[in-house]
C-alpha cells in the first residue's frame, strides 16, 4: 500500500545570520496523520513550523505541503493549512461568535453563520458565544483560537503548542478535537512541551535535535530504541555481584549500581524478557531478592535519551511507572 505524505520535505535548511536553525530537514508527515514534532529548545522546531507555513523562505532544500510546492506555489499552500499559534489571534473586543463569523468573511466560506455556530457547539463554547471573547478564560479563548483555525476546514493544520498553560479539562476538548479533524482527513502537525500529549495524539513522531530530524517513528517504536529498564534491589550488598551477573545474561547491558540501596539494574531491549522470568533466574542464583522491577519506558525517557542536548544521564529510570514485585 503506497502512502500518501501531506508534508514532505527534503534538505530544508535555514541561517540566521551565523546560525545554522536548520540543517537538512527531512520530515514525511502521513495524510490524515498526527506528526508531533519534538526536540530540546533550541533544536529549529519553530523554524520548521514557520518555513513550512510559508512564513519564512528556505536558503536550501525543498517541500511540498498539500501536495503544493512551498516556493513556487505559496499562496496555494496558505489556501490549503491553517496554523493555531503560541498567541492567540482572536479579537478580545468581538464575541467569540462575532469572531467566527469574521473569519469566515475572510476566508469567503459560505454559510457563515451555520459555520460558527458548528464550531462554538463541537468547542463548547456555545453558552459563551455572544459574551466578548476578552471575559474569556485562558482555556476558552485557546478553544476559540483552534475553532478560527477550522473555519476552512484545513487540509494540514499546524498546532504550535496548542495546550500550553491549560487545565486537563480545556486540554482534553482539545485533544478530542485533534482526533476528530485526523478521522475527517486533515494532517496534524503538532509541536508540544508536554510528551504525554504526543505520546496520547501521535501516530509518529519526528524528534528533532541540532536542525534536522535525528529521529522518526510511532510513540511505540521510539520507545523500544530506549529500552526496558530492569532492577533488582538485594537484601545483602555482598550479593550485587551475583544478581549484576544475572542482569548481564538476561539484558545484554551494562549493570548501573545504586549501592546507597542495595540495588543493580540494566537496559533491555528485549521484549520477552518478564518479570517472573527475571525472579525465577534471580532465585535460582541463589540472590537474596527484596524486590525486583521492569519499567517500561516514556517518552520523557526517548526524549531525554535521544537528544544530543542532554548531559550524558545514568542508566538508572526516569520515572516511576513500573511493574514491581515486592
Amino acid at each position: 500500500m503506497t502512502t500518501t505524505y501531506t508534508v514532505l520535505s527534503e534538505g530544508l535548511e535555514k541561517r540566521f545570520g551565523e546560525v545554522r536553525a536548520l540543517r537538512g530537514l527531512d520530515l514525511a508527515v502521513a495524510a490524515g496523520s498526527v506528526c508531533a514534532v519534538l526536540g530540546p529548545n533550541g533544536a529549529g522546531k519553530t523554524t520548521a513550523v514557520r518555513l513550512l507555513t510559508t512564513l519564512l523562505r528556505p536558503d536550501a532544500g525543498s517541500a511540498r505541503v498539500a501536495g503544493c510546492d512551498l516556493v513556487r506555489e505559496a499562496p496555494a499552500v496558505r489556501r490549503r493549512i491553517s496554523v493555531t499559534g503560541q498567541e492567540t489571534s482572536i479579537d478580545g473586543d468581538l464575541t467569540g461568535r462575532e469572531n467566527l463569523r469574521l473569519f469566515a468573511r475572510l476566508h469567503r466560506v459560505r454559510g457563515a453563520a451555520a459555520r460558527a455556530a458548528g464550531l462554538l457547539d463541537r468547542f463548547g463554547l456555545t453558552a459563551a458565544a455572544d459574551r466578548p471573547a476578552s471575559g474569556y478564560s485562558g482555556g476558552m479563548r485557546r478553544r476559540l483560537d483552534l475553532a478560527a483555525s477550522l473555519i476552512r476546514r484545513p487540509e494540514v493544520l499546524f498546532l504550535d503548542e496548542p495546550t500550553t498553560g491549560l487545565d486537563p479539562a480545556s486540554r482534553a476538548v482539545i485533544w478530542d478535537a485533534v482526533r476528530e479533524l485526523t478521522g475527517e482527513g486533515t494532517t496534524v502537525l503538532l509541536t508540544t512541551q508536554y510528551l504525554e500529549e504526543a505520546d496520547r495524539l501521535a501516530d509518529d513522531i519526528a524528534l528533532m535535535d541540532r536542525g534536522r530530524v535525528a529521529h522518526t517513528g510511532s510513540p511505540a517504536r521510539l520507545k523500544e530504541q530506549v529500552g526496558t529498564y530492569a532492577e533488582v534491589v538485594v537484601a545483602d550488598a555482598d550479593a550485587l555481584a551475583a544478581a549484576a551477573g544475572v542482569l548481564d545474561r538476561l539484558t545484554g547491558g551494562e549493570p548501573s549500581f545504586d549501592r546507597e540501596r542495595n540495588a543493580v539494574g540494566a537496559v533491555t531491549r528485549d521484549r520477552t524478557l518478564t518479570l517472573p522470568r527475571l525472579v525465577r533466574t534471580l532465585d535460582a542464583a541463589g540472590v537474596p531478592l527484596l524486590d525486583a522491577s521492569l519499567q517500561p519506558p516514556t517518552l520523557d525517557d526517548v526524549f531525554l535519551r535521544l537528544t544530543t542536548r542532554q548531559p550524558d544521564l545514568p542508566a538508572g529510570p526516569l520515572h516511576d511507572d513500573k511493574e514491581r514485585v515486592a
